[in-house]
């Protein structure tokens, strides 16, 4: 059996020294040309780099032409029926590391880095310079540390000593270091949220963009809480992305080259493209945060919102006692919200679990292999002889390794943290793209029109023109409802100074949408307008706006002090002006007199804040004034007062009302039907209210004809 068994196992010995023979030439061939090797292998990544970013920067041009196209062939205003709406807004949800994104990113960074030379970059570069600085120490400590194990294992207790009062020297820069990078870090990121605060308030505030937003645009329901808080959550995910990006990426590096030359370049490569492989079946298993982040903050701002609708419809919501029904829809809404954000934590939980597996387990299995190569291969050039030089050499890797490892790890978890940057990125750039929209134009509107909206498309895309005059005149100009109905195909009239205009109509017929088109507020879909420029316009609401403020605020709005006093106004000229209203008690009433403040729409009546608002018209002294029902709260004798006073200080009158009593007022009339037609001609007031007497006569004997009728068949009857 021996000499059987010997000779089976020939054959297997030949084959093993066969195959060590050709690893030990292939080494010795490799070791002859590694320099070579490594030389190739690292141009050819860094062609591939190039390579790809060359065609990453082709795409984005060409995507960039593509959308210029497709937005020169857009119309001014969107139609979109419902459902149309819902899949648009699903769309634009989809929150993506595409070219999207980084135009997006690259836009509000030109913003919140305005330059060269801004405060902003002098923080980046301060911060980027104490990230070196950091990444410095912490291999200078690497090395130290194995120094000190090297010192132990020798028994060597001077030199323990030594390298134990380094250490603490080492500290006092390492902390400071870290303290500059938590203040740079929090400076940064108010510093972006200055900026971009005020270039949206700058946007938001100019223009009539704020009325766009909320009534001709759907795209965002609501704006504060995007300018409020989206633009805070921004700010401190880019502030803090700029530290675990550059950080990670700067260790790594660093790290990557010191362990080259210890444990062999190929070790690392090696090494790296494992991790690269597990990087990526992590990265295509990544659930997509960014769109979480955005659904999240959406539903975040839907739930504010119905609170402050509750806010300011509490009476009515009170008188109706439907405290239940909103309670209901205050439930669903945080319901809603708090699903989403359990199902974000599930998605996170067995995401975590898996980042942590691979990124301590997984790579630290790999690094310990990498530490162990100067112990069990010579690497050339090499200089590790003893049990001590050998120990310092896998401490110092080890650490190195494990920093490394930690930085890749955190540069895989700031993919999360791009991802939720992409979603507040979204959010903000929407708001940004919609106020460009808004002022160029460009409307999205969900359009429930009564006759369908495919007949309106034509003229709700179409613009008319507006001509700066001393007159009013309307040539043949649509009259438009916000639902997208257009109520008169072409309404003209002409109006001059002195022809004080009344309104008048059935509700929905227009008269709205009339006065939004000569305040400026909706877009001329067609025809000519020639009207004076917005300042010669005043509009007063039937509820009019009261301000935070002073009295004298409540008077002068929206001028402020300064302005006031640059008019050459005293308050003893506001104060004449309330007389003329019998308001001057007003000013007696507090202690502070003018400058007393207040919550005014609490503390003055209806009738009270409707005579303030004509208080405020008196001071402003405009060409034309728009009084939409503003005398609905006060008596006969108030409103005689405010329309002669009107009269006299040259003011042109515009009125929307029912009131008989204001027919006297004015010259003209524009009076709709509500089917699209309408009549302007002058009014003669002692004429009008002859013919509505008679018409009201006729109209109570026309009632009593039925009963009339039937007694007389009574009466033949019998």
């Amino acid at each position: 059996m021996a000499p059987a068994q010997s000779k089976l196992a020939m054959p297997a010995l030949l084959r093993e020294r066969t195959i060590r023979g050709v690893i030990s030439q292939l080494t010795t061939l490799y070791l002859s040309n590694r320099t070579r090797i490594s030389r190739v292998v690292y141009i050819t990544l860094f062609v591939a780099l190039i390579n790809r970013v060359r065609n990453a920067i082709a795409e984005q041009k060409a995507a960039s032409v593509r959308e210029a196209a497709q937005r020169a062939q857009g119309g001014a205003v969107k139609l979109t029926s419902p459902d149309d709406t819902d899949a648009a807004t699903k769309k634009r949800k989809k929150v993506e590391l595409n070219r999207e994104f980084f135009r997006s990113l690259l836009r509000l960074m030109r913003i919140v880095v305005p330059g060269w030379r801004s405060k902003e970059t002098r923080l980046l570069i301060s911060h980027t310079f104490f990230l070196v600085v950091r990444t410095l120490i912490s291999v200078k400590v690497a090395a130290m540390d194995g120094a000190i194990v090297k010192a132990l294992v020798k028994g060597n207790g001077r030199e323990f000593l030594k390298r134990i009062v380094w250490w603490m020297l080492i500290a006092v820069p390492a902390t400071f270091t870290n303290s500059m990078l938590s203040y740079h870090q929090a400076e940064l990121s108010l510093r972006y949220r200055t900026r971009l605060t005020h270039y949206i308030h700058d946007k938001y505030l100019s223009h009539l963009t704020f009325y766009g937003i909320s009534a001709l645009d759907d795209r965002i329901k609501n704006p504060d809480q995007l300018i409020a808080v989206d633009v805070a959550k921004f700010s401190n995910s880019l502030a803090e992305l700029y530290s675990n990006l550059a950080k990670p990426l700067l260790d790594m590096t660093i790290y990557t080259a010191s362990l080259s030359k210890s444990v062999g370049g190929e070790g690392v490569v090696f090494m790296s493209l494992l991790v690269q492989l597990s990087a990526s079946v992590m990265r295509a298993l990544t659930p997509p945060f960014g769109k979480y982040v955005a659904d999240e903050a959406r539903l975040e701002g839907e739930f504010r919102f119905q609170h402050s609708r509750l806010i300011d419809h509490s009476e009515e919501v009170a008188l109706y006692a439907g405290h239940e029904a909103e309670k209901d829809t205050l439930d669903k809404g945080y319901f809603t919200l708090i699903k989403h954000v359990n199902y974000i934590l599930r998605r996170r939980f067995y995401h975590g679990f898996m980042e942590d597996f691979v990124i301590k387990y997984f790579w630290g299995a790999l690094g310990l292999l990498l530490c162990s190569v100067p112990v069990f291969v010579k690497v050339p050039g090499g200089t590790v002889v003893n049990m001590g030089d050998r120990t310092e050499s896998f401490v110092t890797n080890r650490r190195m390794l494990l920093s490394a490892s930690d930085a890749f790890g955190r540069v895989m978890f700031s993919y999360r943290e791009i991802m939720e940057l992409a979603g507040y990125t979204s959010r903000v750039a929407t708001l940004l793209e919609t106020m460009d929209d808004i002022q160029a134009g460009r409307f999205e509107k969900k359009l429930v029109s009564s006759s369908g909206t495919e007949d309106n498309e034509a003229v709700l895309k179409g613009r008319g023109k507006v001509v700066e005059s001393e007159n009013i005149v309307f040539i043949d100009v649509p009259i438009i409802s916000p639902n997208g109905d257009v109520l008169v195909k072409a309404l003209s009239f002409s109006l001059k100074p002195g022809d004080h205009l009344l309104v008048v109509g059935p509700n929905g017929c227009g008269k709205s949408s009339l006065f939004r088109i000569l305040g400026g507020l909706w877009p001329v879909y067609g025809g000519t307008v020639y009207k004076p420029p917005f300042s010669d316009i005043f509009y007063i609401p039937q509820r009019p706006y009261l301000s935070r403020g002073s009295l004298r605020q409540q008077i002068i709005y929206p001028d402020g002090l300064r302005t006031m006093r640059a008019k050459g106004t005293t308050d003893a000229e506001l104060l004449a002006i309330l007389r003329i209203l019998n308001l001057e008690h007003l000013v007696e009433l507090y202690p502070e007199g003018w400058d007393a403040e207040a919550e005014w729409r609490d503390v003055l009546s209806g009738g009270l804040q409707q005579r303030v608002a004509m208080a405020r018209l008196f001071y402003h002294c405009p060409r034309y004034a728009i009084l939409d029902e503003c005398t609905s709260s006060v008596t006969l004798e108030a409103e005689k007062v405010m329309y002669d006073s009107a009269k006299a200080s040259g003011i042109t009158l515009m009125t929307v009302s029912h009131r008989r009593s204001l027919w006297k007022y004015h010259s003209r009339i524009l009076q709709f039907d509500g089917q699209g037609n309408y009549v302007f001609t002058k009014l003669d007031a002692d004429k009008r209210l002859r013919l509505e007497d008679e018409k009201e006569d006729l109209e109570v004997l026309l009632r009593q004809v039925p009963e009339i009728e039937r007694r007389i068949e009574e009466l033949t009857a019998a």
